[in-house]
């Protein structure tokens, strides 16, 4: 076959391949040039291997348009920077900067339209990845840090917004001027109220002791150990707290009280940031943390009857007729002995302590130096309950069904209250009036000062067991499961709280706010206000033996040996303060402080657990510049820079991972730039 015949076989093999389009006739110099196109693509082309069994053929399908097969995840886009990086210059051409530089005159020589056009068509000539290049390009140098375009005020404003104190922490970080705004008093102001803690005025500063890690030996029946490991409790809320309680509660035999402690003050806070963060960590304690010192009173069994925790002292009063006086950091310091049966009631008031129990006595002790000062004698049976309305005002209520005024300075009876049929079991005082609770079902208002019966509160079919009065209420708790609300002025009911199923032994008001706890072991939270139940809370598996509540936290103690902390807001459950005990007698708490009286292997044990802030944390010195709300410029200090924030404006690393933080907690906007 000829030359010429070949290539008429080659057009007639293409024309069957597409009969439908048939090309007009090709010259033979056409032809020629397409079989030799066609002769250099074949010998370019990789041949394909042949299919085997353990090579099947490949489909011409792309895998990821095959039905079956699974959506490509998108790729994940760079972390976004506050600052893009120019673009690389190492594959530049030789000609390519000149070019640049041409095109950068004639693009300065045209107007804000012509410019407009002129990138129009350049970027029309854009494939996505350029365009995405762009975007990621410009983004940035179209934002604004916007605490460097408003002014202060509207700055604050803005962060007054900001309810989160780990925010706000993050981004004072971030840079000088949010370290400078954030500095100001004000915001850290407003947070403390959000948070409802208390102002700096009204906020305490005791005293706290050093404990040494190692114990000195003596001699004694008390016994302590830390139940920490370490004199420095961890405050990180997101660890748990083991189990929601102390998981090596031990004990180890010492022999005797350890040796004085140097007593350091905390140092006030100078700033409601300073004051903030202390207030911070101290609910993080308590929701997670705490440090526990752990102590035996007795080496017997011993029933707690009384528990009393001030700013200088932790009281005990036993069954077996002795006083425990212990510092606030559960150290013992003295042991009254003077009464011959069980302690049942106890009061204390500064360094003086009234006590009396089952011997009819009632007691004046100086708890310094643990002398006895006066005996006071007149009740005819047990005395069951006391308070103090003064330094110099005891009143004790006893079986024998009346109540009694003491001059406790001179160690006199002042009047002698009649009128219960049956034991005064509770009493309360409120100015010149007390209100006592008996077993005959009623309750009575007195004057202190004229020492006659005002009212008589009839309506409970059972035993008062006890009893709240804070000057505008009365309320009662009855072994008839109910609670009533009294009018302490007219005397009238104005409520019946019923939800309880057994005793009302335990109760507290505050505010609006009344808390009860019950034999059936539950936990009621009622508001005054609409004289109706908030939270109905399965607190124990027995009786409620010991509550307690403050603004923020309800604890309760239980016959079932545990003590729990409730929110009192939510009524959530935040944690179990201690491990399982056998009992739980009594349980008494401060902002930074809580007390727990248990028994443990029939043995009388007390847990001092304290929630307060390290000292080296305590100790830090506020540097705040918080001038920038206030009006007067001579007060601005914007030079005070904590050294760690101004390090961290100058490591770019650590800059960038704040920016990023900040920006996603607070402007939601990642690429947001953010100035030096």
């Amino acid at each position: 076959m000829s030359l010429i015949q070949r290539r008429a076989s080659l057009i007639d093999s293409d024309d069957e391949i597409s009969p439908t389009t048939r090309p007009a006739p090709m010259s033979l110099a056409t032809s020629s040039s397409r079989l030799s196109r066609r002769r250099d693509s074949m010998s370019r082309a990789h041949p394909k291997p042949l299919p085997t069994p353990s090579r099947p053929m490949e489909s011409a399908i792309p895998h990821t348009l095959l039905p079956s097969a699974p959506a490509s995840p998108p790729t994940p886009a760079p972390s976004p920077t506050p600052h893009q990086r120019a673009p690389s210059w190492s594959t530049a051409g030789e000609n390519e900067d000149a070019f640049l530089r041409d095109a950068r005159s004639h693009f300065s020589r045209l107007d804000s339209a012509e410019r407009q056009r002129y990138l129009a068509e350049i970027l029309n000539l854009c494939d996505s990845h350029q365009l995405s290049f762009v975007h990621h390009f410009v983004s940035p140098r179209l934002k604004k840090d916007p605490f460097r375009c408003l002014p202060n005020e509207l700055c604050l404003r803005v962060l007054a917004f900001v309810d989160d104190p780990k925010t706000l922490s993050r981004a004072s970080q971030v840079s000088r001027r949010w370290h400078e705004l954030l500095s100001d008093d004000m915001t850290w102001k407003i947070l403390c109220d959000k948070h409802a803690y208390r102002r700096m005025s009204e906020s305490s500063t005791p005293p706290t002791n050093q404990i040494p890690s190692t114990p000195h030996l003596g001699h004694g029946p008390y016994t302590h150990k830390s139940c920490a490991g370490s004199p420095k409790r961890a405050y990180d809320t997101t660890l748990p707290g083991p189990s929601n309680s102390a998981p090596n509660l031990t004990t180890s035999l010492l022999s005797g009280s350890s040796s004085p402690k140097i007593k350091k003050r905390r140092p006030k806070a100078t700033s409601y940031k300073s004051h903030f963060k202390q207030r911070y960590m101290v609910e993080a304690a308590w929701r997670k943390g705490g440090e526990a010192i752990c102590r035996h009173i007795t080496p017997d069994q011993g029933v707690v009857t009384s528990l009393h925790l001030t700013s200088k002292y932790i009281v005990v009063a036993l069954d077996n007729a002795k006083i425990h006086v212990f510092n606030t950091n559960g150290e013992h310091q003295k042991t009254l002995q003077g009464h011959v049966m069980g302690v049942w009631a106890m009061i204390p008031w500064n360094d003086t302590l009234v006590s009396g129990g089952c011997d009819r006595d009632v007691r004046v002790w100086d708890m310094a130096t643990g002398a006895s000062i006066h005996t006071l004698r007149g009740h005819t049976s047990t005395v069951r309950c006391l308070k103090m309305s003064d330094s110099r005002t005891a009143i004790s209520g006893s079986r024998d069904t009346t109540l009694r005024v003491w001059d406790i300075a001179k160690g006199v009876c002042k009047n002698v209250l009649v009128g219960h049929q049956a034991s005064v079991r509770c009493l309360e005082i409120h100015g010149d009036m007390v209100v006592s609770g008996s077993y005959d079902t009623t309750a009575r208002i007195w004057s202190i000062s004229e020492g006659k019966c005002l009212r008589t509160l009839t309506g409970h079919f059972s035993q008062i067991y006890a009893i709240a009065f804070d000057g505008k209420r009365i309320a009662t708790g009855s072994l008839d499961t109910s609670v009533r609300i009294w009018d302490p002025y007219s005397g009238h009911c104005q409520a019946i709280l019923q939800g309880h199923t057994s005793l009302v032994g335990q109760l507290q008001m505050r505010g609006n706010t009344l808390v009860t706890g019950g034999s059936d072991g539950s936990v009621r939270v009622w508001s005054l206000e609409e004289m109706a139940p908030i939270h109905r809370l399965a607190a124990h598996d027995n009786s409620v033996t010991s509550l307690q509540f403050d603004e923020t936290r309800i604890v309760s103690g239980g016959s079932d040996g545990r003590v729990k902390i409730w929110n009192l807001k939510t009524g959530q459950l935040v944690r179990e303060l201690s491990s399982p005990a056998e009992a739980v007698w009594r349980v008494a708490f401060e902002e930074e402080k809580a007390v727990i009286m248990a028994s443990r292997a029939n043995r009388t044990v007390m847990e001092v657990w304290s929630f307060s802030p390290p000292e080296d944390v305590v100790a830090e010195n506020d540097r705040s510049s918080s001038p920038v709300s206030l009006p007067d410029p001579a007060m601005m200090d914007y030079g005070r820079i904590d050294e760690n924030v101004e390090k961290l404006a100058d490591d770019d690393m650590h800059m960038t991972d704040a920016c990023e933080a900040v920006a996603e907690e607070i402007t939601r906007d990642p690429s947001l730039p953010l100035a030096d």
